[in-house]
């Protein structure tokens, strides 16, 4: 074949390609976000997520919200694995083919004693959705019904990932050594919070949220009465000597403009007004952007403890918790997704719904995906000014608005689906001979 019959055929191909199809791309979002507010998905992704809320599970304990998301995705006909990392389910729509792309979503709930009163407050005493998971799986429900309505238009395959432990469990880091992200190129995550209003969006690129570890110091004494302290070795004092000078870590040896946090938030010790204890258990958590600082506040944290412990003449014990509670490393959005999801956002929102912010010390383990391969994660927001002010998660008063449900199914979704059609692989024509005939 002849130069210039390679160079038509290469003209025919790019006229055929996907890339043609981008043309029409950007009214994906909006298309995506109607069909997401139709009464019918709208209701059931509500449903599904008060299923959830009225059981809710600790990490590695959700086997119920499992079944129920293999029950839903066996209706809707998108094919799973299951389990990986216990409950986790990991989804499929599309080609089966490259390029691939995942969707994440938390499955697990906190240990926490639910105060809202509602119809669907939880039923299990001591176990609360306080962190608006029960909506992140709601909404990736409702992006898998989305796009597997309109699969002939994914060039690709998305990818699914309903996830255990979350919080604190490192439920992420257990999915990947499993196979969770096997092909996938890129992944997008979402969190609701009750700072936005319902239809804006924020995130960054770079650091988003900080890498976290947690610690447990256990600091024995010798017990005694309180009115002869001198017969007695004082635990409660080496503690509050601990935790002052824990402080001085972050105010007087980190760079100011390096963030990073110390806090001790658990103190437990004695249980009677004229008795010193033997020992006294304290506990706290330990956050910075980068991880040569994050590695250096564990270290002064082991030194001052044991070092601050020892000069009240008492012993200490530091567990870092590293089985039960992995270090999260930083959450790191990748430059190039943060602009594409900007565009996306954008055509779903409109340009002055998406928010750049600032980054929080808060962690979540989807970095570890972000360690992997790029991934972008970003808030969405759900407060309502016809309503009250919603609570920030964590808190036994947390609430989902629902009205949050469409916006998050049909942004996941068209993430994914744009992602499909701009990420195509490009079309590679044969070397060129000169001695081809014509």
């Amino acid at each position: 074949m002849s130069l210039f019959n390679w160079v038509s055929l290469g003209f025919f191909l790019y006229l055929l390609s996907p890339i043609l199809s981008l043309k029409g791309s950007s009214d994906i979002p909006s298309r995506f976000l109607n069909y997401a507010k139709k009464e019918e998905l709208f209701d059931w992704m509500v449903g599904v997520r008060r299923k959830i809320h009225e059981n809710p599970e600790l990490g590695f304990e959700e086997f119920e919200t499992s079944k129920l998301i293999r029950a839903e995705l066996d209706k809707i006909g998108v094919k799973y694995k299951h389990p990986l990392s216990v409950t986790g389910v990991v989804g499929f729509i599309g080609s089966g083919k490259p390029p691939f792309v995942a969707l994440r979503a938390d499955m697990d709930a906190l240990a926490m004693q639910e105060m809202v009163e509602w119809e669907y407050k939880s039923k299990v005493p001591g176990k609360m959705h306080a962190c608006g998971h029960d909506s992140h799986v709601a909404m990736l429900l409702g992006a898998a019904k989305i796009l597997q309505d309109h699969r002939e238009e994914l060039k690709g395959t998305v990818v699914l990932i309903f996830q255990p432990a979350e919080e604190g469990g490192g439920g992420a880091k257990k999915m990947i050594d499993e196979g969770a992200l096997e092909n996938v190129n890129a992944i997008f995550g979402l969190h609701v919070t009750n700072k936005l209003p319902i239809g804006e969006v924020a995130s960054r690129h770079g650091p988003l949220l900080a890498g976290s570890g947690f610690f447990e110091a256990v600091i024995s004494g010798k017990g005694g009465h309180a009115a002869i302290p001198q017969h007695s070795i004082d635990p409660i004092l080496a503690a509050s000597n601990v935790i002052v000078s824990l402080q001085h870590l972050v105010s007087r040896e980190a760079d100011p403009l390096d963030s990073q946090v110390v806090t001790v938030a658990k103190f437990q010790g004695g249980g009677a007004f004229n008795v010193i204890p033997d020992s006294v258990t304290i506990g706290g958590t330990f956050r910075a952007f980068l991880k040569e600082s994050f590695m250096q506040l564990r270290h002064r944290i082991e030194e001052v403890v044991t070092g601050q412990a020892a000069v009240q003449r008492c012993k200490a014990v530091i567990n870092f918790l590293e089985n039960e509670k992995p270090f999260f490393p930083p959450t790191i959005n990748d430059k190039y997704l943060h602009n594409y999801f900007r565009i996306v956002a954008s055509d779903l929102l409109g340009i002055d719904k998406v928010k750049d912010m600032q980054p929080l010390m808060g962690s979540e383990d989807f970095a570890f995906y972000q360690e992997m391969i790029p991934g972008y994660f970003f808030f969405i927001g759900m407060q309502n000014e016809t309503h009250k002010q919603l609570q920030s998660p964590h808190s036994p008063y947390f609430e989902i608005n629902e009205d949050v449900l469409p916006y998050g199914a049909a942004l996941h979704a068209s993430l994914a689906a744009r992602y499909l059609l701009e990420f195509q692989p490009e079309v590679t024509l044969p070397e060129e001979n000169d001695h081809d005939e014509l």
